[in-house]
């Protein structure tokens, strides 16, 4: 697990992953792939950049690959987003509002400017939780085979 928020940690590989999510979104079920070439012109990254970071999210087991030719196609396997879902379910289920009367006084006495900022965080992990849970919820998991 902490491997896969190692990996998700890098803005690069983040943004790799959501241009996949698009892709999935915009064909459905069937294809939701995308070439490295698509994925560098995206990115406005170099090729050897862009491979090196698919590699590392391949070896995590958050994307795949399917091999053409020369040509690598790429999509989302969402298992181990499921992974970080439930592992993210807890702390969305705890109720952060009946705090106990120590913890309440010891909120009040934070200046204004950490208040915004812990809402802000607040906010980021909300909207995070959110869409991974919206991108697995209707995902089947499929078998892709080499050379088929």
């Amino acid at each position: 697990m902490a491997d896969i928020f190692g990996v998700v940690a890098d803005s690069t590989r983040r943004e790799i992953l959501r241009i996949l999510l698009e892709r999935y979104n915009q064909s459905g079920a069937v294809g939701g792939e995308l070439s490295v070439s698509d994925i560098v012109v995206q990115l406005g990254l170099s090729q050897p950049t862009v491979s090196k970071h698919l590699k590392v999210l391949r070896e995590a087991g958050l994307v795949g690959v399917r091999e053409a030719g020369q040509h690598r196609y790429y999509h989302l396997d969402y298992a181990p987003l499921e992974e970080i879902e439930d592992w993210l379910i807890p702390f969305l289920s705890v109720d952060f509002d009946a705090a106990t009367e120590g913890e309440a006084e010891e909120a009040e006495g934070l200046k204004e400017e950490q208040r915004a900022f812990a809402t802000a965080i607040g906010k980021v992990f909300a909207d995070t939780s959110f869409q991974v849970a919206h991108a697995v919820k209707d995902v089947k998991p499929r078998k892709w085979r080499k050379n088929e």
